[in-house]
């Protein structure tokens, strides 16, 4: 990608909405922060304070900004609250990767599966990406349960392939290419 991108707003299902970060969007990132593995897998700050976690938004604005990608809040649409964060990452020959988190106090909504499926849709026929993949590790049935419901395949397990905290762990390979909107 070249240049800056810009963050558009992409309706997921009826009740959750992928938009820009915002500040006001702090008391996610300190729920996120307090999870015990959010911030082992993602940049969420561990160490919470408002001034690292506006430090974080600020993150996910730089990186549109820097032509990386798309990190979206998810926002429940009843009172525009994030609940957590999805983002688009494309890469090389036609690729992109997918990741995202759900705070506690929102899981059991189905709000991955329905930011997945709309970060996919755009991905796949807005932006035109051959293909998504995501990697998610076996014991997070949670999130592979997910990814598998918004139309996810698992291609394989990826032995040691990530650190997380330290460790080298295994990770579950899924994709969705655009053939499969078809």
């Amino acid at each position: 990608m070249n240049g800056p991108l810009a963050v558009p707003e992409v309706q997921a299902g009826e009740r959750f909405l992928l938009r820009p970060w915002r500040l006001d969007d702090v008391a996610v990132v300190a729920e996120a922060a307090a999870d015990p593995y959010i911030p082992l897998i993602t940049s969420v700050p561990s160490d919470y304070s408002d001034v690292e976690g506006a430090a974080f938004i600020r993150r996910q604005w730089g990186r549109a900004v820097d032509g990386v990608g798309y990190s979206f809040a998810i926002a429940d649409t009843c009172d525009d609250q994030a609940v957590g964060q999805i983002g688009l990452w494309p890469g090389p020959r036609g690729r992109a990767s997918v990741g995202y988190w759900v705070a506690a106090s929102a899981r059991g909504q189905g709000v991955a599966c329905a930011a997945l499926r709309a970060v996919s849709f755009w991905g796949l026929e807005g932006l035109g990406i051959p293909r998504l993949e995501l990697h998610v590790e076996p014991w997070n049935a949670p999130s592979w349960k997910a990814a598998e419901r918004a139309g996810f395949i698992r291609e394989g397990l990826l032995r040691s392939w990530q650190d997380v905290g330290g460790e080298r762990r295994d990770m579950y390979l899924y994709s969705k290419l655009i053939s499969d909107l078809e």
